[in-house]
């Protein structure tokens, strides 16, 4: 389908406004979206969902992007992703885990004006989780499940914690996940920033 263009192919960065209250955290590179593109869910079905929907809460300039250069830009919304280049069947390894945490890590210290972080699928919440460990001390895993509309108030300094299935098409296509429901996750984050109870 895409023979005649030329692929990114190797780590993809982050993007986004380094000014941002919102961090978006999602799981590895499409290796016909971002994987071709160069950058993070841009010109697939996962990308075409959830940037109608960072658009529609005010996130995001326009709700499509197609490729590197066509004009998408975050608003107070930065995306970041467990994993920095597309695996195999698209299922992280362990070790590519290992090997990718620290970048999320360093980004963590960097984004010092993040107030809520939004992990998409239980891989990005696992991950994000192994980080937060190294940090701060947290309840068991068994007090902390994931499940879609989860919220967790970290300990300081860590931002809240909010939780969403993941855009994929295996979710979006079967109803597991619907624009509705993922809305709704981005409201209920627009109105925590906008209370000022996070700050």
């Amino acid at each position: 389908m895409y023979r005649d263009q030329e692929y990114w192919g190797k780590a993809l960065p982050s993007f986004g406004d380094p000014e941002a209250q919102l961090l978006i955290v999602g799981l590895a590179p499409a290796a016909h979206g971002g994987n071709r593109t160069g950058r993070m869910f841009t010109g697939d079905r996962s990308g075409d969902f959830l940037f109608q929907a960072l658009h529609g809460a005010g996130f995001a300039n326009q709700p499509v992007s197609s490729h590197r250069q066509d004009g998408l830009a975050l608003r107070n919304c930065y995306i970041t992703a467990i994993v920095r280049w597309a695996p195999p069947q698209n299922k992280p390894t362990p070790a590519e885990i290992r090997r990718c945490l620290p970048f999320l890590e360093s980004e963590l210290k960097l984004l010092d004006r993040v107030k809520i972080v939004l992990v998409l699928g239980r891989i990005a919440f696992d991950g994000y989780l192994q980080v937060a460990r190294r940090q701060v001390k947290l309840p068991p895993k068994s007090r902390m499940p994931f499940r879609h509309g989860a919220t967790y108030e970290l300990p300081r300094p860590l931002p809240r914690l909010h939780c969403s299935y993941h855009p994929s098409q295996q979710n979006t296509q079967t109803g597991r996940l619907t624009l509705p429901m993922f809305k709704k996750v981005l409201r209920d984050i627009r109105k925590c920033l906008a209370s000022g109870e996070l700050s």
